[in-house]
């Protein structure tokens, strides 16, 4: 049996990538849209509405819109966008975060794929919460760096063009004005009282992902140690292949350095801790584009039709 799959915005950077590991399945059918009838509604609810599955690769604005095309109570829907991450009528496409999220998957036929930089807070945030090391009113602060690939395309074209700005060679923190689109979800998912502190950088690189929670002890349910903590996530995730905890090492690291694209096509997430008796890191790193987009939409479909859960993806 072949899947028929339709993938709206594959110009995109996740629509591309989810194109080009679907393009060999033999498994999938791959419904493409002629170039010139790509915006047009008519064709594309004729599309959507004949797929087994649609990926919605597109602005959140344009999502919402193709869901009131969805005629086929058949179709499922896996949105890449930003606009069903917080909808309860939609499944939270991070299922290592609690079988609750997995069965919900699995069962649904509508998934929002978490964004990136939520995947590497809610990797972090969602156990502490579930395990009450914090409570749900936790002052959480978040920093992290991203390649420029997140950027979209506009973004990428400005970080190769070879007469950029000299200030694209160094890191530029950006969203200061604690508004970024992630956090509303970073707020929903885990259930926090208030948004997060949130300082995310774009560097000059294409793509890899560090995200850091740092905490006090002291402030902390259960008073932990970084080997303690590090040993509670160890037993929360298990040996699962998509989010993995690290050996513990005080500097995070045996070398205390921690690249951010070393898992770069990767569809895996690792979780690092450190510290000392006063104060803990937690920093995840993954691919941007990878377990933060294009790997984490797979997956869920892969779970969504029952398939082997790590086909098309690379662990």
């Amino acid at each position: 049996m072949k899947y028929k799959v339709f993938i709206d915005g594959k110009e995109g950077t996740t629509g591309l990538r989810i194109y080009e590991r679907l393009a060999n399945r033999s498994d999938i059918e791959l419904m493409l849209i002629p170039e010139e009838l790509r915006k047009d509604l008519n064709e594309r609810k004729k599309y959507i509405n004949n797929s087994d599955i649609t990926f919605l690769c597109l602005p959140d604005q344009a999502a919402i819109e193709a869901l009131t095309l969805v005629e086929n109570p058949n179709t499922k829907i896996i949105d890449a966008s930003t606009a069903n991450r917080c909808n309860i009528e939609f499944a939270y496409g991070f299922p290592e975060l609690d079988k609750s999220f997995y069965d919900k998957i699995k069962n649904s036929k509508r998934v929002a794929v978490p964004g990136c930089y939520a995947s590497g807070f809610m990797s972090i945030v969602y156990p502490l919460i579930k395990m009450n090391i914090c409570n749900n009113d936790y002052p959480f602060a978040c920093n992290a760096i991203s390649g420029y690939s997140g950027a979209g395309k506009k973004g990428i074209m400005a970080y190769e063009d070879p007469n950029r700005n000299i200030e694209f060679d160094a890191p530029r923190l950006y969203g200061m004005g604690q508004m970024h689109k992630h956090l509303k979800e970073m707020q929903y998912i885990p259930g926090l009282k208030r948004k997060p502190l949130f300082n995310p950088y774009v560097c000059d690189f294409y793509e890899g992902m560090l995200v850091t929670i740092p905490l006090y002890i002291d402030e902390l349910n259960k008073k932990v140690s970084p080997k303690e903590l590090h040993d509670l996530f160890k037993t929360y995730y298990g040996e699962n292949k998509f989010v993995r905890v690290m050996p513990y090492h005080d500097n995070g690291t045996e070398s205390g350095f921690l690249s951010s694209n070393h898992l770069a096509l990767k569809d895996y997430l690792e979780i690092y801790i450190s510290g000392n008796e006063e104060r803990i890191n937690i920093t995840a790193c993954l691919d941007n584009l990878g377990k933060g987009a294009s790997g984490a939409a797979l997956e869920c479909m892969n779970i969504m039709l029952g398939l082997d859960i790590e086909t098309s993806l690379n662990l």
